[in-house]
């Protein structure tokens, strides 16, 4: 169980945190990284390997990307999360768990999927009726890691302090994001090692999405 205050609301990723994603991030990023290197906002040389599709579109808005080739890319981004969500199903043990939780917590996802591709994911695999909200790229300023979609999430839920909540996810935008918006953050199944080394501080790591029980209380 986590020190401090009492848990209100739990904020969860969407993708390998709450549903088995089928999306190719890795093609998906080339494919971006190809347009944005076609429209001279990249090189050749660009590192991709250190980047996440979130992060290498914050650096080409630093280097003057406009908001229609966000939106192009965006569009480009959409078609791999479509195809990627079609027969996704559920991590094990995500159905019992949000049953258990819903209407004594606050629930949340954040994801930077689009809103359509997500409510429809999460409509699909029967578990939309137990969010409270969904938020997902179009109700956010920037992609994870900013903090953007947790901020718009504190906004809605005025009520719940930061330290009320907690997050879940598995990758280290996730944890960078949350911490942002002075969230506790609980890694899924990735080493603390790996969140440690792009300087996300979990308060827990789990294997099971089942363990998120063992660090809430209300």
């Amino acid at each position: 169980m986590r020190d401090g205050r009492k848990c209100k609301g739990i904020i969860f990723d969407m993708d390998n945190t709450l549903l088995q994603s089928r999306i190719d991030f890795a093609a998906m990023k080339e494919d971006i990284c190809r347009h944005l290197i076609g429209h001279g906002m990249l090189t050749e040389q660009f590192p991709l390997h250190e980047h996440t599709t979130s992060t290498m579109l914050e650096h080409a808005k630093q280097e003057g990307m406009d908001h229609a080739l966000y939106l192009s890319c965006m569009n480009i981004a959409e078609k791999h999360e479509v195809r990627g969500m079609e027969g996704a199903g559920l991590e094990k043990g995500v159905p019992e768990l949000i049953e258990s939780l819903h209407g004594k917590f606050v629930l949340v996802v954040v994801t930077n999927n689009s809103l359509s591709a997500a409510l429809k994911a999460l409509e699909v695999t029967g578990i939309k009726p137990y969010f409270d909200s969904i938020i997902g790229r179009e109700q956010m300023e920037a992609l994870k890691p900013s903090p953007s979609g947790f901020i718009y999430a504190l906004n809605q839920f005025r009520t719940i302090a930061a330290d009320e909540w907690i997050s879940v996810g598995d990758s280290w935008i996730d944890g960078k994001a949350s911490a942002g918006a002075g969230i506790p953050f609980i890694s899924y199944r990735t080493s603390m090692e790996a969140m440690m080394d792009k300087g996300v501080r979990p308060i827990a790591r789990i294997d099971h999405i089942s363990e998120v029980r063992n660090w809430i209380h209300g």
